[in-house]
């Protein structure tokens, strides 16, 4: 499961953003399912950023936002994301030195259809 969260901070917020922005990834990388957590900045808009966390499964995902540190650290982060997209996104194809990977989809096709690869 992805979590894919876009922020633009206020001009001249930016280091108060990443001060911020440090711990939670800290704090959610170091949950339990918690496969890693990227913070990265738009070269083209550097007013823009984004945050990608990758869990194992939904459930792990849920779990790591239970603990009251990330309750109070990263949960106020997340809230702060722009809201004109989604932000939780299950897997399809992952590559990597193993070779790909498709994941079966959890989700039914919205026509009602089955899952992709099913």
């Amino acid at each position: 499961m992805l979590l894919v969260c876009r922020f633009a901070p206020a001009p001249g917020d930016a280091a108060a953003f990443l001060e911020r922005a440090r711990r939670a990834v800290a704090l959610l990388a170091a949950q339990s399912g918690c496969d890693g957590v990227d913070l990265a900045r738009a070269i083209e808009e550097p007013d823009r950023w984004v945050l990608v966390a990758r869990f194992a499964t939904v459930t792990a995902y849920r779990r790591a936002l239970q603990p009251f540190d990330v309750r109070e650290h990263v949960v106020p982060l997340l809230s702060e994301a722009l809201t004109d997209e989604p932000a939780a996104y299950e897997r399809g194809l992952v590559a990597g030195p193993e070779g790909l990977t498709e994941h079966p989809s959890l989700l039914a096709d919205r026509a009602g259809g089955p899952p992709p690869g099913a």
